[in-house]
């Protein structure tokens, strides 16, 4: 709404060298000088109009929900009027991140310490230990194997690659274990991905939906029968006792053993509430009520289940609030670096956010896009008279890509004829994977 002591303001205000105003006298006259200052504001992005083109829109052609006011013409609005309107909600996303998360991974416990961002996130750690009694302090010995520590710092990531919340790990050099000391048995069944592919196309079949939920520090809850002793963590050193070292209770992050010990104490949970751990895949879990079930996948720290009715899902859901800590639960949406998109039509799965990081890691991000993987006429062959390159370079890129046609299966072919050529590679063969490249630029939205 223009009111006149704007309108008064605004005039004083307007400079004579953009706006040239001759005598002001109707209170059209006013409204155009008015628009044409606000649209010289910097908060306005102003358009010059000698290099880029004017769209003038008749009054039938503006979106309806525009009013028009009774003496404002339209050809005094400059810019595109049919573009949506940016409003403060608009960065309340943004700006929600990057005023509460640190956007930088320090490299060395000196550059964390100096940011607040990332000593909250060492203290929610420590904080995580002591809910969890992981470990508790004792005087070093001499007959102690004493194993050393150190903190890791990770941006979190969500499908469309924006932080959400900075992550503090706490790490054990595990390298330093001894066997029959330290630890014994560390073997861990992990779901392969054909197994997630199956629960995917159960799930479609079944037309039941599939939820996630990722346990909070889940190696913290697996407890350990052997002797295990830790240097303090560096940077929380205890000034009382500067010599002591913990003792564990409880896995660790890094140790040989953790992931089998989380997945025992996960598996005799489920067992104990009526699940049965099926035979050809040990990492999927089954109970039935009824003509009803429910399937349980476990993917270290990830799970996902579904149910064929809501009511086994939320006795699911209850029962794993009441023994472990949940720090996420909602609809599958990303796994594995896999994007699911559920509805009633079936299940969308793509990988664009993989497919720019690898575009990203091998510097392939403004190249050109080409629309096929491989030229019709393109042959490719041992060619030993080219000159050598990078073999890790190139084989770290063959294992990208195999990765990606999980959900590119047009570009399987392709990926598997580079793949052919990685002990005596050529210039040629990396020229070709380069053409792979190009073409998931132009289709890194392509999906099953």
């Amino acid at each position: 709404m223009i009111v006149e002591e704007f309108v008064h303001v605004v005039l004083d205000e307007v400079d004579h060298k953009v706006l040239k105003p001759s005598k002001i006298s109707t209170r059209e006259d006013e409204q155009n000088i008015i628009m044409q200052k606000l649209d010289c504001c910097p908060e306005k992005q102003p358009i010059d109009s000698s290099k880029q083109p004017v769209e003038i829109l008749q009054q039938d052609e503006l979106p309806k929900e525009w009013k028009i006011p009774r003496n404002l013409s339209v050809e005094n609005i400059i810019g595109q009027i049919k573009e949506d309107v940016s409003t403060h909600s608009s960065i309340s996303n943004f700006c929600m991140h990057t005023a509460f998360v640190s956007q930088v991974e320090p490299k060395s416990i000196e550059e964390a310490l100096k940011d607040e961002k990332w000593v909250d996130a060492m203290h929610e750690e420590l904080n995580q230990f002591a809910r969890n009694d992981v470990w508790f302090l004792v005087p070093k010995t001499d007959e102690m194997n004493i194993i050393g520590s150190k903190w890791v710092f990770r941006n979190k990531l969500d499908e469309a690659g924006v932080i959400t919340r900075n992550k503090a790990r706490l790490v054990v050099k595990g390298y330093n274990q001894e066997e029959g000391i330290d630890y014994g048995e560390t073997y861990a069944p992990v779901a392969r991905l054909e197994v997630v592919w199956l629960l995917l196309a159960f799930s479609c079949m079944s037309g039941f939906k599939l939820f996630q939920m990722d346990v909070k520090s889940a190696f913290l809850n697996g407890f350990i029968n052997e002797e295990v002793y830790v240097e303090q963590p560096p940077g929380f050193e205890y000034h009382q006792h500067p010599n002591h070292v913990f003792k564990l209770k409880k896995a660790l992050y890094g140790l040989k053993q953790a992931p089998r010990q989380w997945y025992e104490r996960l598996s005799n949970f489920l067992l104990s509430h009526g699940y049965e751990r099926w035979m050809i895949n040990k990492t999927i879990f089954i109970k039935k009520a009824n003509s009803e079930i429910i399937l349980v996948q476990i993917y270290v720290d990830d799970i996902i289940f579904g149910a064929t009715k809501d009511s086994l899902c939320e006795d699911f859901v209850v029962a794993m609030q009441g023994e472990f800590e949940m720090s996420m639960m909602a609809e599958l949406s990303f796994f594995l670096g896999l994007q699911v998109k559920q509805s009633k039509d079936g299940i969308f799965l793509c990988q664009s956010k993989y497919c720019k990081e690898i575009l990203k890691k091998f510097e392939m991000e403004s190249c050109k896009e080409a629309r096929t993987p491989m030229p019709s006429s393109f042959y490719i062959d041992a060619d030993a008279a080219d000159k050598g390159v990078d073999r890790t370079k190139y084989r770290g890129l063959i294992d990208s890509l195999l990765y990606l046609t999980t959900s590119r299966s047009d570009i399987m072919f392709f990926v598997c004829i580079c793949a052919r050529y990685q002990a005596n590679l050529k210039e040629s063969h990396f020229k070709a994977a380069k053409r792979i490249l190009k073409y998931l630029k132009g289709t890194t939205n392509v999906g099953l």
